[in-house]
């Protein structure tokens, strides 16, 4: 029989007696219901006066502000078990299981550290946890806890909301042209903006009515009114005004949360009606259709003198008594650059007219497309002779460029004029009705 020296019994118990090197674990989770919670800070002073009280080591202070909901999503708290299984700590400080795990996945990763003799310790501020199994077990049960905690308190936010939407409450910031209600006994209703409303109301009724198009309404609510937001008191942009038009909230009704397809009435004052909401609906798709569909020969070729900003076109239609109907296209500034430029309109025919003057004065090598010209030219000579079915040698004749470049400004589809300003070297500039280049 083999006999065990008393050496041999020990041994397995004075491997586990190790020096723990601890790294402090301080976490401020970004949930609003954990704002009462300690700062990092506080965390961490409390948790190095527990430190120097039981003579532990704390080799170094990782800092976190991440949700630990969900699995995988904390990248520092992602260093700290890799640098557990690298062998550069084997104990963890923080002040509650919670700091460390509110997920399954997090959790797990723990524990298997543990089982593997990687993580030897666990500390918190009132409790610790080596690796045994009752002192895992309530370490697992203290996680749970906390994700059952969170698990419930989605389920009670989800339905307060529900509620409060079938009470006619529309949860989040009110929409511009009302203000939230600042009481907490009417937490969730709104107020009618008596600054803004009016002019809410006043931007349907001129896209409806008038046919105003989305950059007109930006530019009267920007240049002419000075138009602000309550919130941050900025500037409607393009984008804001057309979710604004297609808000159903101005007609009183409400989706939440968005594209669920759960609707309810609101009980607050509506500033329009559902008819007003339903023509500017099919005013906006109209415009978008008309625009998409729509091509100016020289918009996004030219550039204000004045200030800078793109030139865009629009059209009018003039009906006169005998029936017919006359289609003028002008230019103007975007002013985008300079809400007080003076550039003015410009109608397409005088613009044209500018651009053959133009064309009349500028050097022939500033027509780049003067080569394109002549090899289209040869291209087709070299049809015609092989279509005729002769040997005999065609003469390319002198092309007149600016003859050509004439011709396709009168004649030429959008596309060809594009293609031929495109060409020119310089940049060209409207300023005053006026057509030049830049030098």
């Amino acid at each position: 029989m083999e006999t065990i020296t008393t050496a041999q019994f020990e041994r397995p118990i004075i491997s586990q007696i190790q020096k723990i090197k601890y790294v402090l674990y301080a976490r401020k989770s970004t949930e609003s219901e954990e704002r009462q919670v300690l700062s990092i800070d506080s965390q961490v002073k409390e948790m190095l006066q527990l430190a120097e009280r039981e003579n532990l080591e704390v080799v170094e202070i990782r800092r976190e502000s991440h949700s630990a909901k969900e699995s995988g999503q904390r990248p520092v708290y992602k260093e700290i078990l890799e640098d557990i299984r690298r062998g550069r700590f084997n104990g963890i400080l923080t002040w509650a299981p919670d700091r460390l795990s509110r997920n399954a996945g997090d959790l797990g990763s723990v524990v298997d550290l543990m089982d593997q003799q990687l993580l030897l310790e666990i500390r918190t501020y009132g409790q610790h946890f080596k690796n045994s199994p009752n002192e895992k077990f309530l370490l697992m049960i203290l996680c749970s806890q906390a994700k059952l905690e969170n698990d419930n308190k989605s389920v009670n936010v989800k339905r307060g909301l529900r509620t409060r939407c079938e009470m006619g409450l529309r949860p989040g910031v009110a929409p511009t042209g009302y203000l939230n209600e600042k009481r907490t006994d009417k937490k969730c209703e709104v107020l009618v903006d008596p600054e803004r409303a009016l002019t809410i109301k006043k931007m349907f009724e001129k896209v409806a009515y008038e046919h105003w198009s989305g950059r007109k309404i930006y530019n009267w609510l920007r240049f002419d009114l000075n138009f602000r937001t309550a919130v941050g008191k900025k500037h409607l942009s393009l984008g804001n005004i057309f979710r604004i038009l297609d808000n159903p909230f101005y007609y009183g009704v409400f989706e939440y949360p968005k594209k669920s397809g759960n609707w309810y009435t609101g009980k607050h004052e509506p500033l329009i009606t559902k008819e007003l909401f339903d023509l500017v609906q099919e005013q906006v798709k109209s415009n978008v259709l008309r625009v998409e569909n729509k091509e100016f020969a020289f918009t996004k070729m030219m550039t204000c003198g004045l200030c800078g900003s793109g030139i865009s076109a629009d059209e009018k239609f003039k009906k006169y008594k005998n029936g017919t109907v006359t289609r003028y296209v002008y230019y103007g500034c975007t002013k985008a650059r300079g809400a007080d430029c003076k550039c003015g309109y410009t109608e397409e025919k005088d613009i044209l007219k500018q651009f053959e003057e133009l064309i009349e004065k500028i050097d022939i090598n500033e027509i780049q497309i003067k080569e394109k010209i002549k090899a289209d030219v040869e291209k087709f000579t070299k049809l015609q002779k092989f279509l005729l079915g002769t040997k005999e040698k065609v003469n390319i004749p002198n092309i007149d460029i600016r003859g050509y470049a004439k011709y396709v400004l009168r004649e030429g589809s959008d596309i060809e004029k594009r293609e031929l300003l495109g060409c020119l070297k310089s940049r060209i500039l409207l300023n005053n009705k006026k057509i030049s280049l830049s030098s």
